[in-house]
């Protein structure tokens, strides 16, 4: 699935992932691909750490915290979703193509970023 991905983004070095893609994954992308792939952690988590009584007892810590801590980097894919989303007809999936929904989620990114260029007059 991401092998046509290198042709079309051939600027791509560095990917972002979930603790799900820390197997073979990151191997398999650095000899293929030649992309490199930085997994998220939780904030007490280590690596060395993982699969421990020490993992145990940093869930356990961060359920008895309070407030909300956002991971590294997870926020900045939850932002980008929410900022999208703020247009009505992309909050729900209404669109019979995906060409459709691509080209409304373009054009929902390029209207946010004329916005930040030209701020609307008072």
């Amino acid at each position: 699935m991401l092998e046509p991905l290198a042709s079309k983004l051939p600027r791509i070095k560095l990917l972002w992932g979930d603790t799900h893609y820390a197997g073979d994954m990151i191997l398999w992308l650095l000899q293929h691909m030649g992309w490199a792939i930085e997994i998220v952690r939780r904030l007490k988590d280590s690596p060395s750490q993982q699969g421990t009584s020490q993992d145990t007892v940093a869930k356990e810590d961060k359920a008895s915290s309070s407030g909300f801590r956002p991971l590294p980097r997870r926020w900045v894919v939850e932002r980008s979703l929410a900022w999208i989303t703020r247009w009505r007809r992309l909050c729900r999936d209404h669109e019979g193509l995906p060409a459709s929904s691509e080209a409304f989620i373009k054009l929902s990114a390029s209207r946010r970023m004329l916005s930040l260029l030209a701020p609307p007059f008072p």
